[in-house]
Parts: structure tokens; sequence; C-alpha cells
């Protein structure tokens, strides 16, 4: 197979909607939304290997503290997995006052009745509630006509009123989703709405909230904002219903269909961290919500210290964050080009630590999100031989990690501005070895012992501090996590990478550690031995070495 010549034959271009004063081209979002996280329900049935409770529990802590107040947990009716964790979350006491939790169900009388079971004693609860409205669906996957499909959701809204009657001391949301919001005819979907709605009885002081979901993107942003502004506009009780957005990204377009829809009228806004979600994912939730603050809106989320975000969000989902993804990718905050170098680095020369931001090239100050701007100069191996990464990785066998690629840099860059030259391959491999590997104060590794019994490790290591001989204990999941247990002060590895260097019996490895103390800017360590735990080691006292020094250096 191989692409049509008229791909019209097989695909049909979506029908624009009949809305000529449409008014939300001349609006701007001047408002926030309600946001609400769909990472644990909609971003975890999206895995290849969905979470655990204890990474669920960490997902949803981490959710927390950046400030979400409303988070859907679970389907709990789809597995026991999902149902006990959010027992857990209430019996365990895990959920603040100022947060409810959100659970999805399909409109089905057991699998409903399954869900109120779930969330029994909870303070404060959504049920969300979903069909399938769309003609395709209605067609070929419920054979079922428009007052079939209506009658679905009809059925489901009662039942849910009468189960929550019973449980008074739950403060009720009820959420309604005609899925496939976006290929349903607009008046049906405002019909089945409607019908929803008369059995709900919403007031302006106990809202309802009807979620839109592009759950396959169909079209450009412009006709979901055109959907979402004659759906607000037709909708009865508007002043009793919260307009909720719930946009993935199959068109690559989930942002900006979201902003338009806010723009249209929307009140509230579904997603996930960074993006993840079903195929493509769903509107990434930090993207829009860093948007809203460059343009002067604080969006009522904390994303200061995005980079401990992002490493939950991947050991939790155990996905990468793209190096290019929007405020928080590995290379946004970087400039390779001389050019754009030189114009941010005049940007940050004039630019008045009170006053507007108007640095070149940086749309945000990474300082506002607990990260840093980062020059790059000559690291990749289009810029020939004098690229630092290319140099070390032809002639050594090193392969620095990207951010390790971006820390170093600054090293060579300082050393070839003292000197005036560049730098040869054996000039730069010194200055990794000065600054990396000769890291043995104030701590120096002299020797390790390790032993691993039932999956718990234990070492015990010598350690040299101003001429006096230190004896560090620690217990852990594997040799890393009991070292970092062993030690003195509180670190955080925040990235670890190895590779051998080499191969036969000449092969070494290469250890590299990213670390934080006390929640500081990230340091790297490298470490090489013929053993690999001892290079891992080494590299972990080479990084924390570095962070101690830069610290005190920082203090004085």
């Amino acid at each position: 197979m191989s692409m049509l010549k008229d791909p019209s034959s097989k695909y049909r271009a979506f029908q624009p909607i009949n809305l000529p004063d449409r008014q939300w081209p001349s609006r701007t979002i001047t408002e926030v939304p309600v946001w609400c996280s769909s990472d644990l329900r909609d971003g975890n049935q999206s895995l290849i290997e969905p979470m655990d409770p204890a990474r669920k529990l960490r997902f949803f802590k981490t959710l927390v503290a950046v400030g979400l107040k409303q988070i859907e947990v679970a389907f709990p009716s789809a597995s026991q997995t999902d149902f006990d964790f959010v027992r857990t979350l209430i019996e365990d006491g895990h959920i603040p006052e100022d947060v409810t939790i959100q659970v999805l169900t399909q409109a089905r009388a057991d699998l409903i009745e399954r869900t109120f079971e779930s969330v029994r004693g909870a303070k404060k609860v959504i049920i969300h509630v979903y069909n399938a409205t769309a003609p395709s669906f209605r067609r070929i996957v419920f054979k079922q006509d428009k007052q079939g499909v209506t009658d679905i959701a009809v059925n489901a809204a009662k039942l849910i009123k009468q189960l929550a009657a019973e449980q008074p001391d739950t403060l009720w949301t009820f959420q309604y989703s005609p899925e496939i919001f976006t290929s349903t005819e607009l008046d049906f979907a405002v019909q089945v709405c409607d019908a929803v709605l008369d059995v709900w009885q919403p007031t302006p002081e106990n809202k309802v909230i009807l979620n839109l979901p592009a759950t396959v993107e169909v079209s450009t942003p412009n006709i979901y904002a055109d959907q979402i502004e004659w759906f607000c506009r037709h909708i009865s009780r508007r002043d009793s219903v919260l307009v909720s957005l719930h946009t993935h990204n199959d068109r690559g377009t989930g942002v900006a269909a979201t902003e338009l829809g806010l723009m249209a009228g929307a009140d509230r806004v579904e997603g996930c961290l960074f993006g993840n979600g079903e195929r493509t994912g769903n509107v990434d939730l930090v993207n829009v919500a860093l948007n809203m603050y460059t343009q002067g809106l604080h969006p009522g989320l904390d994303f200061s210290d995005i980079d401990a975000v992002r490493k939950v969000v991947e050991e939790c989902n155990q996905l990468p964050v793209h190096p290019r993804h929007p405020y928080v990718g590995d290379l946004v905050h970087t400039a390779f080009s001389g050019s754009h170098q030189d114009a941010i680095r005049k940007g940050f020369a004039q630019q008045d630590p009170n006053g507007i931001w108007e640095v070149p090239y940086l749309p945000i100050d990474p300082a506002d999100i607990g990260r840093s701007y980062e020059a790059v100069i000559r690291v990749n191996s289009q810029s020939g031989k004098g690229g630092i990464t290319y140099l070390l990785e032809q002639e050594y066998g090193i392969s620095l990690p990207r951010r390790m690629q971006i820390e170093f840099s600054q090293v060579v860059q300082g050393e070839t501005d003292r000197l005036g030259l560049e730098l040869t391959a054996a000039q730069i491999h010194g200055l990794l070895e000065k600054e990396y590997l000769q890291a043995t104060s104030p701590y120096a590794l002299i020797r390790h012992r390790l032993q691993e019994e039932n999956g718990t490790s234990a070492v015990d290591v010598e350690v040299l501090n101003q001429g006096n001989t230190l004896h560090w204990r620690g217990l852990g999941k594997g040799p890393l996590e009991a070292l970092v247990a062993g030690l003195p002060v509180a670190v955080e590895i925040m990235d670890y990478h190895e590779h051998a260097i080499g191969s036969g019996t000449n092969a070494k490895a290469a250890a590299y550690v990213e670390v934080r103390l006390d929640g500081g800017r990230p340091v790297h360590g490298l470490g090489i031995d013929e053993n690999l735990t001892t290079a891992s080691f080494r590299a972990l006292f080479s990084a924390l070495n570095r962070a101690l020094r830069q610290a005190e250096a920082q203090a004085a």
C-alpha cells in the first residue's frame, strides 16, 4: 500500500460550521479555566504497562502539589486495581479538603453501581458518565438510532441521581460526556445534553459539567471553536453548566483547539501533564497553562520546579518527554546557533529584573520554572571536528547524556573564552577528567562492599574526608539507592545513564548520574571503571562533590 494520488476518494473533508457571526476570533483568554487532570485515568489506560498503585499514588501527590483541584483518578469499574486505588485514596486520607476526585463510568447500570461503591465515604466526587453519540458509532458500534442513544444517556442520568441521593454525606457533581462530540451533529449533541440536564436539574449554585471531547480530532482547531461556541449558545440552563474541553491530539493541534475552545466560551479543561494519553495523546495541561503565564495570566498551577514534575511523570508513565517538548524539553532553553546565542546574551544583559520580559528567542524566563538558559557551543557533529560531543564519542567512546552535554559545554566555553582558541579532543577530554573524574573533594571513595539478598542491597563504603576515614552504610532496592540512603546529605537522583566503552576484556563501564541537593540545581557526575557498580558509585561521588562545591560557592 502507498499514499493515494487522490485521497478524496477515501477521505471525506469535514464540513465547516454555519456560524457567520462567530465571536471567538476577536476574544482573548482573560480568565483561568477549571483544570482537571486525567493522567491517572485517560493517561494511565494508554500506557504499555499501566501504573501500579505506588506509582499512581506518587503521581496523585504530584498533581496535588502542582495545584490541581480536580483529578480524575480511575475508571473503577474497569478493574479491581482501579477500584482498590480509589478506596486507598479515601480510606487512607490522601485526598486534601480542597481536592475533588473524579471517576469515570460508561452509561451502564452495573458499571455505574460499581463506580458508586468505589467512592463511598469520599467527601467530594465528580461522577463522570459517557456514551458515544456520533453517527458512525450509532450505526457501526451500537446499532442504535438517536432516540436509543438519548435513552441510554437519560437512564444513566436517572440512576446516578438516585444513587447519589442514597449517599447524602458526599458532595456530588455530575458530569456527562457525549463521546465523539466533534463528529456528532451539533443539534443532536445539544438534544442529548438537554435531556440529561432535564434529569439532573442543575442550578447556578450546583452546576453540572458537560464535557465536549474531541475524542478524535477531525478538523482544524477553528472548527472545534465553532462547535463550542455553537453549543454554548444553544444549550439550555447555560448559567448552570460548566462547559468542559477534552481534546486529543490526532492532528497535532490539541493545545490550539483547547485555547480556541476557551475563547469560544468553555469554562474547564481536562488533560494530562506533558500530553500523555490515548494514541497521539491528550492536550498538554502544562503547555496550555504556561502559554497563559507568558501572556501575563497566572494559570493557578505551580510549575516552579518543572524538572521535578517531569521526573515524576517520566518515571510513573515510563515514557520520556521529548527534548523539544515546549517549556520542559531538554533543549527548549538551549541555543545552538551563534546568532541566537548572541541575541539571547544581549537580551539578558539588558533585561530589567523588575521589567517586562524581552529576551529574544525565549518566550519565558527559564528561572520562573526552575530552569536556566544554556548556550551550547559546537556540540553536534554538524559543526565539524570542533563538536564537543562528537569528539568525545569518536575519540574516547564517551557518550554524554543530553543534559550533561549542556552542562559540560559551559566548562568548555569558559576555557575557550580564557584561551581564545578552539580546543583539541585531548584538551576537551582533559577538561572532562578534571571537572568530573577528579571531583574527589570533599569526599573521596576509597572502597566499597556490596551485599545483595532478596532484592535488597546493603552497601558499606569507606570514604576519605579531609584526612579522616569515614564509613557510610545504606540499604536500598539497588546498589545506587542503597548508597544514596547512606549519604550524610539529602540527595535526589534525577537521571542515570550507563554504557560500555570498548569491548572484550578491555571494556570499561561509563556511568552518568544527575543529582540535586535540597531541591537545588541539578548537577552531573561521571564515573569510569571496569566494574559497572563501581563506575556508578564513582559517578555519584563525582556529582555529590560537584554539587557541594557549587552550593558552597553560591553561599559565599
